[in-house]
């Protein structure tokens, strides 16, 4: 009986398969980019950002996760590293350092459509906390107001001063151990009202330096 070699498929294919059916789909959205103004500024990570380097910074990416990211438009692309937090506009989704905009040949639209492409991500032995960012406030008032709604509506809320080229606010609810349970809970807040509806998720990272409020957080700047 002859033996159909045809119908069985190589190592190889079957490597690439499993390769293609485990690798992570493209994050897709809008790209935004910061750079003078913020030159030697401590970045969320405890890295002073340094407009020349090739880094960028994203909501719930780990620190020193590589990532390509890939304009949807024109097709440039640019490789970065992830040592900072933001944006902290629900519409956008990444927030590159000058040098990796100019390579984007975005630096006079300022936003681009963009996919974003996991490279390597650093493996850390220390859990990961999360959070929903409820809303971002000039005024201290106006984030007491939400605090005490979140309070009342989600339960677990705070205040985290975000310090930039002006004094905000940030109410953050929950503290979920996963993602997915974020996920959930952003959800539950954009529920509350039509003020809430950009509600998103952030990682909370600790390090040494904390803010005014004794709070270990993250939030060290926001890019508009």
């Amino acid at each position: 009986m002859p033996r159909h070699w045809y119908c069985l498929p190589t190592l190889a294919a079957l490597a690439t398969g499993f390769a293609l059916a485990q690798a992570p789909a493209a994050e897709q959205g809008i790209a935004s980019w910061y750079g003078g103004p913020f030159e030697g500024q401590r970045a969320a990570s405890g890295e002073v950002y340094q407009q020349e380097q090739l880094t960028a910074a994203h909501r719930t990416l780990a620190f020193g996760t590589k990532v390509r990211v890939r304009r949807l438009d024109s097709g440039q692309s640019v490789v970065v590293r992830i040592n900072d937090r933001g944006p902290y506009v629900a519409s956008r989704i990444i927030d590159l350092s000058y040098a990796a905009a100019r390579g984007l040949g975005m630096t006079h639209p300022g936003l681009v459509p963009v996919a974003v492409e996991i490279l390597d991500s650093p493996v850390s032995g220390q859990a990961s906390r999360f959070a929903v960012q409820a809303g971002t406030f000039h005024a201290p008032a106006n984030a007491s107001r939400a605090l005490a709604l979140m309070q009342q509506k989600c339960d677990v809320a705070r205040i985290v001063p975000v310090h930039g080229k002006v004094e905000l606010y940030s109410v953050l609810v929950g503290e979920p151990a996963t993602q997915a349970d974020a996920e959930m809970l952003a959800k539950k807040v954009r529920n509350v009202g039509q003020a809430y509806e950009s509600a998103f998720v952030v990682r909370l990272d600790s390090r040494p330096a904390t803010t005014r409020t004794g709070e270990v957080e993250t939030l060290a700047r926001l890019h508009p």
